[in-house]
């Protein structure tokens, strides 16, 4: 690599973002979001997107680049974001991934190749999950790969009947298509995690929910609705976007729609460390840990 490839990742609420932000105005780099919703334009109070004001001056790449009526997809993300490394390259400066979204992660790092849909295959797991309902497709993958089924969630129709698309296609768990964490595209890439105490994170995400609500997002998804969020397969899927759609429907209260918030935030959680914690190149840095500091002297050593 002729500049630093510098990846940041760990669990929602652990200060991803800032770190990044923080990192690049000392080294000259930009940042490439890795956050699958995050790419989606208006999706800013829900995602706790960055502010043009938080960016301070640092260019970030892919963000708000589809409308919420599209579907993203990792295999078209895992091309943009190898270009845009490219691209930054080329100007001299070093680039910093930052994100949870751990698939998005390893498309941009490992060597994945994403085996083609079987249209026959996906149409009669649709027509299972519709006629038995998300819970019984979600147990189906469970009994089946229970490895890949706890990286995902439950409530992600599209991608539990992908993962058992694959299994049925190419005969082998969907975790196996996964490659092994050898950084083969960027074996120089440096990796930081950081972690959260459970007793430390708790707070932050119920503030964090708090937060959201406080900044109008129920306002945000009520315009979003009106842009399309309801005819997309992936936006309105989102952690607190399907939650304030429930309100809206007059199917939970609004503190039962915070309530379930903060909930399906905790649950992701623990799906991204349990993703985050199998690759082994990652550096982890705790909450007691300085950070900047840190990830410095590993770029520098």
């Amino acid at each position: 690599m002729s500049q630093p490839l510098v990846i940041i990742c760990g669990a929602t609420a652990t200060g991803k973002s800032s770190l990044a932000i923080n990192l690049a105005l000392e080294i000259g780099a930009e940042i490439i979001n890795a956050d699958s919703m995050q790419l989606y334009r208006g999706m800013d109070i829900g995602t706790a997107k960055v502010t043009v004001e938080e960016r301070q001056g640092i260019p970030h790449h892919l963000l708000d680049i589809l409308d919420v009526s599209q579907s993203a997809s990792v295999a078209s993300y895992q091309e943009l974001a190898r270009n845009k490394i490219s691209e930054i390259w080329e100007r001299g400066n070093p680039a910093i991934i930052v994100g949870g979204t751990g698939l998005y992660i390893k498309s941009i790092i490992d060597e994945m190749n994403f085996p083609d849909t079987d249209p026959a295959i996906r149409a009669r797991l649709e027509a299972d999950a519709e006629l038995l309902g998300a819970a019984a497709i979600f147990m189906r993958l469970q009994e089946q790969d229970p490895e890949a089924a706890a990286t995902i969630d439950s409530a992600n129709i599209r991608r539990v009947i992908r993962a058992l698309e694959v299994i049925e296609a190419t005969g082998k768990p969907y975790s196996a298509n996964l490659p092994e964490d050898v950084s083969a595209r960027y074996p120089e890439a440096i990796h930081i995690g950081l972690e959260v105490s459970r007793e430390s994170l708790a707070p932050r995400i119920q503030a964090r929910v708090d937060h959201m609500w406080d900044q109008g997002f129920v306002a945000e998804v009520e315009e979003l609705i009106k842009e399309g969020l309801l005819e997309g397969t992936t936006a309105h899927k989102a952690i607190g976007y399907s939650q304030i759609i429930a309100l809206l429907n007059g199917e939970i209260d609004e503190s039962s729609a915070r309530e379930s918030t903060v909930t399906a935030t905790r649950q992701y959680v623990r799906r991204q460390e349990t993703w985050f914690k199998r690759d082994r190149r990652i550096n982890w840095l705790s909450e007691d840990q300085p950070h900047l500091q840190k990830v410095l002297e590993r770029i520098n050593s």
